[in-house]
């Protein structure tokens, strides 16, 4: 999986800052957008992060390119229906040569479950390329292609919807391949923000787990990556 940050709101904790800011002011939001230091949007940060004002968290979005997921990830992204997303399509893109999929490590790590996954993959691609050559539709030979498929998709999302996605997918109990996709994520956007994606994450990364009775019952822990 690769993952990155293509571009995002500049100044983007001075941009929600200002657009808060603006309700209360009695001037113009290119005034306080010039004039506001960084004490007071920090402030203003403080009290819509605090008091769930967080409107003013969507005048400020981010875009990022993934490559190298699969397509029972995307199934899942676009879930997320505040977001935007333009996905590498099956009905123009033909597919040819050896398989690009995604392996799971339970998969992997089994030798008998991986040989069973790899013919299954094998005679997929093989009838898809057998499709095609026939003179089928790339659209319609796709339909026997694996959720395992390799695939690409950009991504853009406002903060307060990225703060939603980190909730849900940083957690424990998200899939791996999308929790993985959230981690990453986070690590982009959390440098260019530094105070409103401080806390970022998993619920249990602020205080008590909101999954109730399907919690993991584990404490936060930092996730580190090689």
């Amino acid at each position: 999986m690769r993952v990155d940050l293509l571009y995002h709101t500049s100044e983007p904790e001075r941009a929600v800052a200002t657009a808060a800011r603006l309700c209360y002011a009695p001037i113009g939001a290119a005034e306080l957008m010039e004039t506001m230091d960084d004490a007071r949007i920090q402030k203003v940060l403080t009290t819509i992060m605090k008091s769930g004002h967080f409107s003013a968290l969507e005048h400020a979005s981010y875009t990022f390119a993934v490559d190298g997921i699969s397509r029972a990830l995307t199934h899942q992204l676009v879930r997320h229906r505040l977001a935007s997303f333009n996905q590498q399509s099956q009905r123009y893109v033909t597919y040819a040569g050896d398989p690009e999929v995604v392996t799971p490590s339970t998969v992997a790590e089994d030798p008998g479950a991986l040989a069973a996954f790899n013919t299954a993959i094998d005679v997929a691609y093989a009838t898809y390329a057998q499709l095609v050559e026939a003179g089928i539709p790339a659209e319609d030979a796709r339909y026997v292609l694996p959720n395992a498929c390799i695939s690409k998709i950009v991504i853009t999302m406002n903060i307060r919807e990225l703060l939603h996605f980190f909730e849900a997918r940083c957690c424990r109990r998200a899939q791996w391949e999308i929790q993985d996709l959230a981690h990453r994520m986070l690590e982009l956007a959390q440098p260019t923000a530094p105070y409103i994606f401080m806390d970022a994450g998993a619920a249990c990364r602020r205080g008590p787990c909101t999954e109730g009775k399907m919690t993991c019952g584990q404490p936060f822990e930092k996730v580190t990556r090689p």
